[in-house]
């Protein structure tokens, strides 16, 4: 089992990352929500993982905290959720909120996930209301706003940003107007700025 990745930082992005231990490149897939609290390519990083062993493939899943971690492995316990889903279910939707959506009993917030049904929105209400009745992380998802970015940035934020949402799963459409909106609450917001608050609109 493969626990923890510690190593630079090669390449990054919304749903995988490339991190060097010691000349060896591991190919990590993370959360959003992950990405968004890793340093900037070539800087030391370090991820909890999770290591996944099929027939046809090997996977590494990573995560910044170990709070999500260990979302991430209830998730992939209820049945008809693999870690696919369940990284998609993280990325959709941070731990706190997926949390409070499954207290709560609102499936209706579920199903807006890329890759969530009706019939699995139900499914993690039924299975994990017990399981994370009382559950809380200590992820700060709060980043600061740019100041006096120039115009080319903004643009840059803006394609990035809508290109990582069509990469999560979200149709054309709904990128588009998700980042739009997230654009007038945060005008000079970096690419993770506005990718967070398009995924707080959409819940």
């Amino acid at each position: 089992m493969i626990a923890r990745i510690s190593g630079i930082l090669l390449h990054k992005q919304p749903d995988q990352v490339v991190v060097d231990v010691h000349g060896v490149a591991y190919e990590i897939e993370v959360s959003f929500n992950s990405f968004c609290q890793l340093p900037e390519e070539g800087e030391r990083a370090v991820l909890h993982t999770h290591f996944v062993v099929r027939e046809d493939a090997q996977l590494l899943f990573g995560f910044y905290g170990l709070e999500e971690r260990s979302l991430f492995r209830i998730l992939i316990k209820v049945n008809g959720v693999g870690p696919k889903l369940g990284l998609a279910i993280l990325s959709g939707m941070d731990a706190n909120a997926f949390c409070k959506c499954v207290q709560n009993q609102d499936s209706t917030s579920l199903v807006k996930i890329p890759g969530v049904g009706k019939k699995t929105a139900e499914r993690l209400v039924l299975e994990l209301g017990d399981k994370l009745s009382s559950w809380q992380t200590g992820n700060n998802t709060n980043a600061p706003a740019g100041i006096d970015k120039p115009a080319s940035f903004v643009a840059s934020a803006r394609s990035e940003a809508e290109s990582a949402l069509l990469t999560l799963g979200y149709k054309p459409v709904q990128a588009t107007k998700a980042v739009a909106a997230a654009i007038k609450s945060a005008p000079d917001g970096s690419c993770e700025d506005l990718i967070r608050l398009s995924l707080k609109g959409m819940i």
